[in-house]
């Protein structure tokens, strides 16, 4: 098998961009960037869903989604270690005195 190979966010706007606007076929413009004609389809189609969304088209490693998902989980655990906190805190300072 071969090495995935990685684009960069500029070759994969104008490849769709050349894609929208050539008057060739799809898989000639693939060839011709030496790209796989579904590889070319899954970022018209990426670009096209991003336009209509908040999803940045092309955002890199993985998808803006899951950039919101990271961070929400790392919040959800910062929610959590302060609420056990405070829950000990609350034990300390409602705790009887000994008199």
């Amino acid at each position: 098998m071969g090495e995935k190979r990685t684009f960069t966010k500029e070759f994969k706007e104008r490849a769709v961009e050349l894609a929208l606007k050539a008057e060739r076929k799809q898989s000639e413009i693939a060839a011709g960037l030496g790209i796989d004609g579904n590889t070319l389809s899954r970022w018209k189609r990426e670009a096209r869903e991003a336009e209509g969304g908040t999803l940045k088209a092309f955002p890199g490693k993985g998808k803006a989604r899951d950039e919101e998902v990271a961070r929400l989980k790392r919040e959800n655990e910062d929610l959590r270690e302060t609420n056990e906190i405070l829950k000990k805190a609350m034990v300390i300072f409602t705790a009887k005195t000994p008199r």
